[in-house]
């Protein structure tokens, strides 16, 4: 996956830390509040003190949207997929795919964990908590 970061390698640590099956996210040390995406400052105070942080990953499902038809000739085995909005419990939201459930059966409101991809790709998804 391509960094589409606003500076070249901002978000490296993530990527690395999701290599070795952990999420971390950048939280700010000045006003202690977790940002997402990968960003140069605290888009809440302007800070430029962020620290990547350990996340347990748990959120809750804030939309979804299952895709019949792939965009991509790589995703076509995975359909029908679902794409969620995730709101992470440390209050930021993230995108992904949803596995580990009949995407037809994904849910607004559901509780989903982060894991790195089961295809080994570099990327992330979310499953059933």
């Amino acid at each position: 996956m391509t960094d589409t970061s606003p500076e070249p390698g901002l978000s490296a640590p993530f990527w690395e830390a999701a290599a070795q099956g952990q999420l971390v996210l950048p939280r700010c040390e000045a006003c202690g509040r977790f940002v997402w995406y990968p960003r140069a400052l605290c888009p809440h105070c302007g800070s430029d003190a962020l620290a990547w942080t350990p996340s347990a990953g748990a959120g809750t499902v804030y939309a979804v949207s299952v895709h019949h038809k792939a965009p991509r000739p790589e995703l076509a085995g995975l359909t029908p997929y679902a794409v969620v909005l995730v709101d992470l419990d440390e209050g930021v939201r993230m995108m992904a795919r949803a596995v580990d459930a009949d995407a037809e059966e994904v849910a607004v409101g559901q509780r989903v964990v982060w894991r790195p991809d089961p295809d080994g790709g570099k990327a992330f998804v979310f499953a059933p908590a």
